[in-house]
């Protein structure tokens, strides 16, 4: 089939070098604009139109699904369009302009976080299983009938990024099996069934730390968060950003919320139940760091503002 696929970030690179090494053929690659990164703000093509060019794709670059970007795609003509987190929606009429219309590699099992952050939304809810699904893109958000999907456990200690990183992977496999029976003709779509739940795009207050929740749904919301829009609390009056942690051992002494002590090596952070550990933090103007090279820095227990 003739193929159009639009996608942005890192994760949605594997989908396109994986449908770029099939029978089909890529004619062009949508993404956002570049965009502006770093402390010098250098404008940056996204992960996907860096994959392009490498490919040698014809890339689109349009921030915005308009008009204009319709009649572009329109003209190529394509049997299917193939779209993993671009970042923009699909309207009408460029949502039936493909033959087969569009489908979509989303990174749950639908109907559970349907929308734009649904690995972060599976974490900080302590969900015990995620995956991935493809299905047919329709006007509602997510909701369209699924042609196929995966279902993994959620390492314990796994990150938002670590987590995205291998659905990723194991997603484009997903897509490219989805998209060679559609083009066989074998393709079968069944509506969704469960409860749905949605996954709105984080901000920085959702990487706020609730110290006074359990010690579960604060490890959950720290993975949650990490890397993007990233954990943060707050000691003696300074912002500090929490990169890694981890459960604390059985014989941890207990704390209260948001309050910080050395437990052997360990530095403990309280929580509404057991405390944590925290691994790796960044202290506000610095860089990264181990949490025992930080503490040095303070002179005895500090409860966290705001806990």
């Amino acid at each position: 089939m003739r193929l159009v696929f639009a996608g942005t970030p890192a994760p949605a690179v594997p989908s396109l070098r994986r449908l770029a090494a099939s029978a089909h053929d890529l004619a062009a690659v949508v993404t956002r604009n570049d965009a502006p990164l770093g402390r010098k703000r250098v404008l940056t093509p996204s992960p996907v139109a860096a994959a392009a060019d490498d490919l040698g794709l014809p890339v689109i670059r349009a921030d915005r699904l308009d008009a204009d970007v319709t009649y572009r795609i329109a003209a190529l003509e394509p049997d299917l369009g193939v779209i993993v987190a671009y970042g923009g929606l699909v309207r009408e009429p460029l949502l039936s302009t493909p033959r087969h219309g569009w489908i979509n590699l989303h990174f749950s099992l639908l109907p559970r976080w349907r929308g734009a952050a649904p690995v972060q939304h599976a974490l900080i809810a302590g969900d015990a299983r995620t995956g991935a699904s493809v299905f047919q893109l329709v006007p509602e958000l997510d909701a369209g009938d699924v042609f196929g999907e995966l279902a993994i456990d959620v390492p314990r200690d796994a990150t938002a990024g670590d987590l995205l990183a291998a659905l990723a992977e194991e997603g484009a496999e997903l897509l490219a099996d989805v998209v060679d029976a559609i083009a066989g003709g074998s393709a079968v779509a069944v509506p969704q069934q469960g409860e749905t739940t949605y996954a709105s795009k984080l901000g920085d207050e959702d990487g706020r730390i609730r110290w006074d929740e359990p010690a579960d749904a604060v490890l959950g919301r720290i993975r949650g968060v990490t890397p993007e829009p990233g954990a943060h609390t707050t000691v003696d009056g300074a912002r500090l950003k929490v990169l890694a942690v981890a459960a604390a051992p059985d014989d941890a002494p207990p704390l209260a919320p948001g309050a910080l002590a050395l437990h052997g090596r360990l530095i403990m952070a309280g929580t509404g139940s057991a405390p944590i550990v925290l691994d790796t933090v960044q202290p506000a103007g610095k860089g990264a760091m181990r949490a025992a090279d930080w503490w040095r820095g303070l002179r005895d227990t500090t409860p966290v503002a705001g806990s």
